[in-house]
């Protein structure tokens, strides 16, 4: 009774209709669904990231939303309002959208996403920074740009180029364990708090990661995956730099992904141009016209 009642605060008689319009995917249409966003890379590789998670029971906090089915032209990953774990984590928003429009319709008029409250959409088409900050400043949720990125993925393996490693550097390359928590949530740009330490604590148990370790087994260079499947937390610490070992890294992992499935893909902050020129020199391609964004809200 309650959620019926705010439903009717928040939106009017038209509105409702819609709302009833926009449906929450089962796991037989996020399956489906997969397969829509596999003809839509590399800008759908955000959403297809999560789905591809969600789809191989890893363990997500998020409900997926579409504007119609099975034809969609919007689809919204949103934190789950009936998960109780979601509220532990940072609450994120990403979509993918074949249609403005019917994405403003969402936003404003639909429900999809709670305005009330902090929240980050990662990863969109920065051709809808205009609108976003629109339809925001129409309802009065202060906004902020956070990074603007470019999104670079391997289509296949054949376009990487693998750096030569000896057999005694191969004996170190092993994966990351929950002992390595807390080095990696210390040296994460946007670690070193208790969101980081769970984030990072659920990227090590249940998504693919790689690291090189020295003499005492401790990890010296490391990559993990995003729970969007996409390469991330790429770090060597400062003594063991200048070495080749990120190289080494980004190789191992991406055959390691394309052999089990996974997309390769990563986002690279514009002013990082040394990850810029890492990636580009390893094979990684963008599609020139695109940029991907973050932006907070109600910051």
């Amino acid at each position: 009774m309650s959620e019926q009642l705010s439903l009717d605060r928040q939106t009017d008689g038209v509105s409702c209709i819609h709302h009833r319009n926009m449906k929450v995917l089962n796991k037989e249409e996020l399956l489906a669904a997969e397969g829509v966003l596999r003809k839509h890379f590399p800008k759908s590789l955000k959403v297809y990231g999560f789905l591809f998670g969600i789809n191989r029971n890893k363990p997500t906090t998020l409900e997926v939303v579409v504007d119609s089915w099975p034809d969609f032209k919007v689809i919204i990953c949103r934190p789950d309002p009936k998960n109780k774990k979601a509220l532990e984590f940072m609450k994120k928003v990403t979509y993918y959208s074949m249609d403005e429009e019917i994405l403003r319709k969402m936003l404003t008029e639909e429900n999809a996403i709670d305005w009330s409250t902090y929240f980050l959409i990662g990863g969109f088409d920065f051709s809808h920074a205009s609108m976003l900050k629109e339809v925001s400043s129409d309802i009065e949720v202060n906004n902020r740009g956070y990074t603007l990125t470019h999104l670079m993925y391997l289509p296949d393996t054949s376009h990487l180029l693998s750096p030569e490693v000896d057999s005694e550097l191969e004996s170190r390359i092993s994966s990351l364990n929950l002992s390595h928590v807390d080095l990696v949530n210390k040296t994460w740009k946007f670690g070193g708090n208790e969101k980081g330490y769970r984030n990072i604590t659920n990227l090590i148990s249940n998504f693919p990661s790689c690291c090189i370790t020295d003499s005492q087994g401790q990890p010296m260079s490391w990559i993990l995956v995003y729970d969007y499947c996409a390469l991330g937390l790429l770090y060597t610490l400062p003594e063991h730099r200048g070495k080749g070992y990120a190289k080494v890294l980004i190789s191992a992992m991406a055959k390691r992904l394309h052999a089990e499935g996974f997309p390769v893909y990563c986002f690279i902050e514009e002013e990082n141009a040394v990850s810029y020129k890492l990636f580009k020199n390893m094979g990684f391609i963008e599609d020139p016209s695109y940029r991907a964004a973050w932006f907070e809200f109600n910051c």
